[in-house]
């Protein structure tokens, strides 16, 4: 039996996803009592039989009042790796969503920087 092409891809998939749900974990929570909306990263169940963005935006709205409100909010709806959105969302909206059904998790966006010092990763020859 010939052994399947799509291993590695589906390998690299799922350690794609583990890292998505991890690295957001490992952030620190920054402990402010701040009631400004800052982007959140919402992960949820995979929509069935439905797009995935209207799924997004009706689960904002829930939290928002109006479909204008999620709109507004919405930053960008994620499809293939993941399922999810981010969304700019205060402490007490970020709450509130998290109890909604099928969501799984509400994490803070981070953008994190790599370093290279001297020799690390480079080929001088």
């Amino acid at each position: 039996m010939q052994k399947s092409n799509y291993f590695p891809t589906i390998v690299l998939s799922q350690i794609l996803l583990l890292l998505l749900f991890l690295i957001p974990s490992m952030a620190t929570v920054d402990s402010s009592s701040s009631s400004e909306a800052k982007v959140h990263i919402v992960y949820t169940e995979k929509p069935e039989g439905q797009e995935p963005e209207d799924y997004h935006i009706r689960t904002l709205t829930s939290v928002l009042g109006s479909e204008e409100a999620a709109k507004g909010a919405l930053v960008y709806s994620y499809k293939h790796a993941a399922s999810g959105f981010s969304a700019k969302l205060t402490p007490h909206q970020v709450s509130e969503l998290s109890k909604q059904p099928g969501v799984l998790q509400v994490v803070p966006s981070q953008t994190l920087h790599l370093h290279s010092g001297p020799g690390i990763g480079r080929m001088d020859v």
